[in-house]
């Protein structure tokens, strides 16, 4: 028996799988995990796998840029390709020519990818959306000139709105071209000074609407400085578009109502400002002509012959308040005088004699003892009516 290498081996098993019919032009379901886009080659390999086993696959540049939608671990798919060995590792494995979604259509796993992926950038977010103008002079329409779409708009600016100026841009709105095309009248309606941006078209397939689902019109409305409503002809499903726009409307004809004011509305409300306006004219007046008497008063109050006569009135207001607490005065101190002078005459000798008592005085002194007299002193007796004189003979004491 000869011995073989490595080499041989790995390139005998490569020979019969090659010509292995059974095993070339397969097509295998399975998950794919370990996803990984070598984004130097463009080459991109992963795990085919099911609940029982696993298969390596590879998928060269050339077929890899042909998909429409990127691949993603956990996805469900069934792969085109052939089973080879990887010679260098003596590995099997399935080189894929293709990749489909299963259960789902490759347009729409595309688009709900592009979907996330422009939601994750911020296109989406709210915070970037735009007020549109009240009373908009100038309003973009981009939308194929021979569409129903601009007749419509037409129609409801003239009936609405016929101050405002219609600005109409040519579009391609379906085919290979449209999204350029969208691209370029966005921008021309913004650089004509335009200060809405209408941008859409009439009902279709979701295959006619899907310029609208394109990452390069997305771009065009967001990047727009202007106000954007979209406004592709279909009522149930949102367009990247739509999701965009600062305004989205179902219609053409719902846009171009969004887009401007109602010229009834506007007259309706020039008649409630002019009331406002006079009933504010009017509550001035009155406040200002309240405001003037009531200056004019106070005018009045300080004049040179009003303070004289208010200070000649507070002049007599203090004389009488002066005389009056003078009487008052007075009052109290006669009172007070009176008290005294009947305490004084409670405690006067004179008081106390005319109940029967006497004063005796030797000269000038009073006698206030038996000591102090001597017989044959003369004394002098006051009474409470009248003096009199006597002479001691005798002295008890």
């Amino acid at each position: 028996m000869p011995v073989l290498t490595v080499s041989q081996i790995n390139r005998y098993l490569s020979f019969r799988l090659k010509e292995d019919k059974n095993i070339q032009g397969i097509m295998v379901k399975g998950e794919i995990s370990d996803y990984v886009r070598n984004y130097r080659s463009g080459h991109v390999y992963f795990t085919l796998k099911d609940k029982e086993s696993s298969l390596k696959a590879v998928m060269f540049s050339s077929s890899a840029s042909r998909l429409k939608f990127e691949p993603e671990d956990g996805m469900s798919v069934i792969l085109s390709g052939s089973i080879a060995v990887y010679e260098r590792d003596g590995v099997y494995q399935i080189y894929v020519n293709d990749i489909h979604p299963d259960g789902a259509g490759v347009a729409s796993v595309a688009l709900n990818q592009l979907k996330e992926k422009l939601k994750k950038a911020g296109l989406f977010d709210q915070a970037h959306k735009r007020s549109l103008p009240e009373s908009p002079k100038k309003i973009g329409a981009v939308t194929s000139l021979s569409g129903a779409a601009i007749r419509d708009i037409i129609n409801v600016l003239k009936r609405r709105y016929p101050l405002a100026e219609l600005y109409a841009v040519n579009a391609t709105v379906q085919g290979e071209n449209a999204p350029d095309s969208i691209c370029r009248g966005i921008a021309e309606a913004e650089k004509a000074g335009c200060e809405v941006i209408i941008v859409g078209r009439g009902g279709g397939s979701a295959e006619d609407l899907s310029a609208f689902n394109t990452e390069k019109v997305a771009y065009g409305i967001y990047n727009c400085r202007v106000p954007v409503i979209s406004a592709v002809g279909h009522e149930t499903n949102f367009t990247i578009a739509d999701l965009t726009a600062d305004m989205r409307a179902p219609t053409p004809s719902a846009a171009a109502e969004l887009a401007v004011p109602s010229i009834e509305n506007i007259s309706e409300r020039l008649n409630i400002l002019e009331r406002r306006m006079k009933n504010a004219v009017n509550n001035y007046t009155d406040r200002q002509t309240d405001r003037f008497i009531l200056l004019n008063s106070r005018l009045l109050r300080q004049s040179p012959s009003n303070r004289l006569r208010l200070n000649e009135e507070r002049l007599l207001s203090l004389e009488l308040r002066n005389k009056r607490a003078f009487e008052g005065y007075i009052s109290r101190m006669e009172m007070k005088l009176n008290e005294r002078i009947s305490r004084l005459e409670l405690l006067s000798p004179l008081k106390i004699m005319s109940r029967g008592y006497s004063l005796v005085y030797k000269g000038e002194s009073l006698v206030r003892s038996a000591e102090e007299l001597e017989k044959g002193d003369r004394i002098r007796i006051r009474l409470s009516e009248g003096e009199a004189e006597a002479k001691i003979t005798n002295i008890s004491r």
